[in-house]
């Protein structure tokens, strides 16, 4: 998908938007950013090999993580979050 490799114990994520069950109406600028994601790439190296949790996560592993975690990017006219191991929350069922 992406071309962008994170670095140390990062992962790169894709935000995936979680539909209001209510059906209730509320503006952007009231909504909060979804906390969850698709996992687009992990880091490789020294560091991300030291952390045990890589290896929960795979190219198109669904995530919980805090919500005001990680940095966005923008690359290639798609938005990313960068977030750190530490900052996942767990795994979700696909």
């Amino acid at each position: 998908m992406a071309k962008l490799q994170p670095l140390g114990s990062r992962v790169l994520l894709k935000r995936i938007s979680v539909q209001s069950k209510g059906g209730i109406l509320i503006p952007d600028s009231a909504k909060e950013k979804p906390a969850e994601g698709i996992v687009v790439a992990c880091a490789q190296g020294d560091e991300a090999s030291k952390e045990s949790d890589f290896t929960k996560l795979a190219e198109g592993s669904r995530v919980l993580f805090s919500s005001y975690s990680g940095m966005e990017v923008q690359f290639e006219g798609e938005e990313f979050v960068v977030v750190s191991l530490k900052d996942i929350l767990g795994v979700l069922p696909s």
